[in-house]
Formats: C-alpha cells, structure tokens, sequence
C-alpha cells in the first residue's frame, strides 16, 4: 500500500544495544494522528512505560515529520520533536524549522525513535538506508554549533545535523537541540534527554522521492500558494525584522516581562527591538525549507568583547534577555543569544532563570558566594556568567540547572514567589497580568507555560479578532488600560489551541497563515493533492483536538497530583501589581484563575481537577486511552 506524501518508514535507534531497526510506517497512525506531533504524542504514550525517569534509558526521544514536510510548499520544513520532559515530568515536545526534516524524510523516513543510553558519547549517521553509530568522544564538550561545524567538515555539507551543547552533556532541565547554525528545538529540555543517552549529534543525508498523489496539480497548487503569499499585505512588512518586529508593540501594551516579571514595560524597548536588528546587526534574511518569509536574521555582532555572528535575535530571546534582564543594547542581547546557542540552552528558559537569579542575589537569598562574583539586572558580564555557571553545573549554576521551580524550592526564604512558570517550565515573552485570555493558553498549555500553543493576546488587548500586524501598525497607547474581564475566554483560547498546533502535525510553519493570513483552504487542497486523503480544515482540527486531549492524558497519567493546582499561575503573576507601564496596578487574582478554568475544563469535557472524562475520550476516539489512563486519577 503507497502512502502518498510519506517515506513509509519508522527508524528505531536503541542506543544501548546498540541495535539499528526499520519498520514500516502503520497506515492506521497515518490515518488517525496524521504525522509530527500526531507521531509523537501517539508514541509516547503507547511506548514509554508508565513512571519512566526522565533520564532513564527507557525514555524515548520521538522525531517526526508531517506529510507535507518535503513538498512543494511554503514552510514545509518543519520537525517535531517529543519525549517525557525533564523540566515537567510529563508530555514534552517541541518544533524545529531548517533543513533536517526533509533531509529524514528524503532518507526514507517519518519519524525516528531513540532509546537507551550509549556506553560512550556517539553520534548518528543516516544516509539514505546506511545507518551507522559513530564515536563522539572529540565531540563532547563542544559547543553545538562548534559541533555542526565539526561534522559538515567531516562528512560533507550536504548532511542536515542536528547537535547538543555542554548543557545538555550536563543534563541542565532546559538544554535544546540545535540545527543549522542557530535553529533550535527549545523547549521541555528534549536537549537534556539527548544528553543523558550520550547522543551528541545526529547527522542526515537522504536522496529519494517521496510519492506524490497528483504530482503535476501539487505542483500548481504549490506556485499558486507562493504566489498567494507574495500578494498578502502583511508580507513586506512582516520579512524585514521578523519575529523581533512585535517588540515595541508587545511594550506598548504593557505585556513585556522585565526585571524577572516585576513589571511589563521597558524605557529601552527602541534599543532592543527589530528596526536595531536591520541598523546594527543584520547580513542577510535566513529562512528555513521551502520559506518565502525568512524570519531568521543573521547578523554579525561587535562589541569591545570581540566579534560573533548569530542568528537572531529573535521576539522571545529579546523580550527574556533584553526585558527579562534588562540588557540594553540589540548588541548585548545578541551576544547572550550566540552564547545560549553554543551552549544549548534555550534562551527562553535561560533568560528566565538569569532573571530570577539576580532577582534572588538582589533580595538577600543568594549571596556573592554562591555566584563567585555580585550579579545585577542590566548587566551583560552577569549575565554571561550565570549562563555559564548553569551550563558547568558550577556553584549555584548547578542548582539553577533545575529550572526555576526546583530551584526555588532548593533556595527557599520566599524564593517561590519569585519562580515564574506552570508545570516546571519558565513563562515565555508576554506577560500576563492584564491578559487573562493570554494567562490561560499558557496556563493549559500542555508543556507547561508556552506561547506557541495559543496566541490571544491581540484578543485581550482589542476584544477583537484583529490582524497581528494591524494590532503592531497601531500600537499602544502608553497611557493606563482598563482592567480586562475574566470570563468568556476558554473558547477563544481552546481554538488557538487546536489551530495552531495542527501545522506541527501537517509538517509545516504556521507563521504563513498566523502572521500574513494565508488561508487555511491551501492547506485542505495541499494536503488532498499530495496524500490523496480528502480532508476538510474542520476534520483536520478534530485530530488536533485529540491530540490535545491524548497528551493531557500522558501527564495526567506520568504526574502524581497532576491537576488544576499544576494549572494555576505562578504568585507573582496572582498576587503582585505590575509596577508600572500602561497595567501598572494590575493583577489577575487566584478566583479569577479559577472562573476561567471552570469555563476552560467544562468546555473541554475535562473534569473539575481538569483531567479528561471518559465519555470526552471515548468521544474523540481515545477509547484505550480512557481504559488505561492512571486509575488513581478521578473520571
């Protein structure tokens, strides 16, 4: 049977073997969870035994690709990636753009699966049906990107590698995968995992077809989508500066994290936003497969420390960066970026953590001591150095290494109060005390607090619907807001969160239709003509919704006590005012919290505690799911 659109193989890894094995793809999981994150979360919770470490060998690293990765298309060169997250214990996964999705299906695979533990630091070799294990022991320790460069040396560039830091290597909660010289997947610590099955890198050559269902009218349909694209209003606005084109708006609404979530508005926003990117830094547009709006900015960044070249920086590495630690210049945010990017550390989650480092050395609960020298917001040598000490596990690194959480219940003195994350994992760039609907996409977010879920902020700061780049054209007033209403925004929230995780299930970058609203009708003819599976965008997003459903249940199922009091928001976010800016004043209060999960968990078909029910389960197909979710866990 073909599988029009797919490679039709699964690759299996087990590193302790170590033993090399290929299945074929099952038409029943193409059919019902579609590809990427369909993949991973599928897999993850079939195979990883219930109560498996993080850290264990028996923890799986799951690599997908959707069926339209590869294909004539815009954006059709994203991976995603899953496995049980050091930084939450549960469902973890994250999605990567470049080349090294492609590259896997061209080699003649959907998804590769990695267990065990190697008995030495090792890499991966695919190329095409060759698949070997490779000694990495000149590798280690290496930076990532020293690593990619060390491999396309040595194996040729036309190979797609994907690499690990030091963070990892050093099994820090929130180390990434690094791809392409400043591609990442950032999130969950998926890095971390790699890391503690000594995988330092996996390297990707492939050279077959993929099968196409109506080859000539895909490739119609793809010129026509391109052409689409390139006639969107929002398209010379939005290429240019890229994601970091949101800052000033992102400030001018007071939604801006700064000085570890204290506030959420910045005086120094102008220095740190796109338009600095493109007058100081930029080189070249960096796009990944297949991209007609290349986000990535490569830049090259001097500075009296010396000179490097980065990709980026992009909105979120500048809002935790340069707002979350008040660094001052596009420059120095930049230097911060390449350092995570050599490391491998997620700059979210590591901008996070520096920010509440300082906060704690600035109260009184972290000394001169415990850092080797005195740390403070606004400054780079600080930063840098907290960076570092994390990476080495060094001094108090080795306990900031835990992520914010842990770390705050190992520092205790209050510094709970100072942790800003849901489930283990740092907040991304928008912050929240005057955007409820923003507050609960990242409250229900199945990995923990993340932007990339659900975005509704634009919601909550219009009451409309309105177009991205309208809302940034416009602006914010600077003057104070009014308090926004609490209710009436789970619905809003749950169809965010069903729209836009369905692109890490097609293979695909959402950026086209979230940014210059490229109609979703592309994607239901796309999918038709190159897998000869009709769908409508409303069936697609009913396997999205089962999904979300499915990877609730896996964390649900891995989690002792997971429920509603893992969904509430950290307490700064409940109980402290903004300082200042236009929500100065504002907070959302814990029984606000709790009338929008009611809304949220009844809409859902969850029950109280915010665990799925069995009638919604059965009701989206997860039957076997309902049989065997955790019996301890109330229906």
């Amino acid at each position: 049977m073909t599988l029009y659109g797919y490679a039709g193989q699964i690759l299996r890894v087990d590193l302790s073997g170590p033993a090399i094995k290929k299945e074929t793809l099952d038409p029943d999981l193409a059919e019902n969870y579609i590809g990427g994150r369909g993949f991973v979360a599928r897999m993850l919770w079939d195979e990883i035994p219930p109560g498996t470490e993080p850290f264990a060998p028996e923890n799986m690293v799951v690599v997908a690709t959707g069926p339209l990765t590869g294909h004539y298309l815009p954006g059709s060169g994203k991976t995603h990636f899953g496995t049980k997250s050091p930084a939450s214990g549960g469902y973890g996964d994250g999605n990567m753009g470049g080349h090294f999705g492609p590259a896997l299906k061209y080699a003649g695979y959907d998804a590769m699966v990695l267990t065990g533990k190697a008995g030495r630091p090792s890499y991966l070799v695919i190329d095409d049906d060759r698949v070997e294990i490779r000694d990495a022991a000149s590798l280690w320790g290496k930076g990532a990107i020293q690593t990619e460069v060390a491999l396309k040396k040595e194996l040729g560039e036309d190979f797609e590698i994907c690499t690990i830091g030091p963070a990892a290597e050093n099994l820090v909660r929130y180390a990434c995968i690094s791809h392409d010289f400043g591609r990442q997947c950032g999130r969950t610590g998926i890095g971390t995992v790699w890391g503690s099955k000594n995988l330092k890198a996996v390297a990707v050559r492939g050279r077959k077809p993929l099968p196409v269902y109506d080859f000539d009218a895909a490739m119609e349909a793809g010129k026509r989508a391109y052409g689409d694209i390139y006639k969107k209003p929002g398209f010379t606005g939005w290429t240019p500066e890229g994601t970091a084109g949101i800052t000033n708006f992102v400030n001018q609404v007071g939604a801006f994290p700064t000085r570890n979530f204290q506030t959420s508005w910045a005086a120094h926003h102008e220095q740190i936003n796109g338009k600095k990117i493109l007058e100081r830094l930029k080189i070249t547009d960096k796009g990944c497969f297949c991209c007609p709006i290349p986000c990535g900015k490569y830049g090259k960044v001097e500075t009296a420390r010396g000179t490097v070249y980065v990709e980026g920086p992009e909105f979120e590495t500048i809002a935790l960066f340069g707002g979350n630690c008040v660094l001052q210049t596009i420059e120095e945010v930049a230097w911060a970026n390449q350092v995570c990017d050599e490391l491998g550390l997620d700059t979210i989650s590591g901008g996070a953590v520096a920010g509440f480092a300082i906060e704690c050395f600035e109260k009184g609960l972290l000394t001169e001591e415990d850092f080797g020298q005195p740390v403070r917001f606004g400054d780079l040598d600080s930063v840098l150095h907290i960076l570092g000490l994390i990476a080495r596990r060094e001094k108090i690194g080795d306990v900031l290494a835990e992520g914010v959480a842990r770390a705050a219940r190992t520092i205790g003195k209050g510094a709970e109060a100072l942790a800003v994350h849901v489930k283990g994992l740092e907040w991304t760039g928008y912050e929240c005390r005057n955007a409820p609907g923003m507050m609960l996409a990242y409250l229900t977010a199945d990995v923990g607090a993340h932007h990339n879920r659900a975005w509704v902020l634009g919601k909550d700061v219009t009451g409309t619907d309105a177009d991205v780049h309208a809302l940034i054209e416009a602006g914010g007033s600077g003057e104070r807001m009014a308090k926004s209403a609490v209710r009436g925004k789970a619905r809003g929230v749950i169809d965010s969160q069903h729209l836009r995780p369905m692109f890490d299930v097609l293979g695909t970058c959402r950026l086209q239709m979230m940014e210059l609203g490229f109609e979703v009708a592309h994607y239901e003819e796309l999918s038709a003509l190159i897998t000869g599976r009709k769908r409508t965008w409303d069936e697609l997003i009913a396997v999205s919704e089962k999904i979300w459903h499915l990877t609730r249940a896996f964390s649900a199922r891995e989690i002792d006590g997971f429920g509603r009091k893992m969904d509430m928001p950290p307490p700064r976010l409940c109980r402290e005012a903004i300082l200042d800016g236009p929500n100065q004043g504002h907070f959302i209060t814990e029984d606000e919290v709790n009338i929008m999960l009611d809304e949220y968990y009844a809409a859902r078909g969850w029950n109280e505690d915010g665990i799925p029910t069995t009638a919604t389960l059965e009701r989206v197909g997860l039957d076997d799911v309902a049989r065997n979710l955790n019996p301890h866990q109330p229906q």
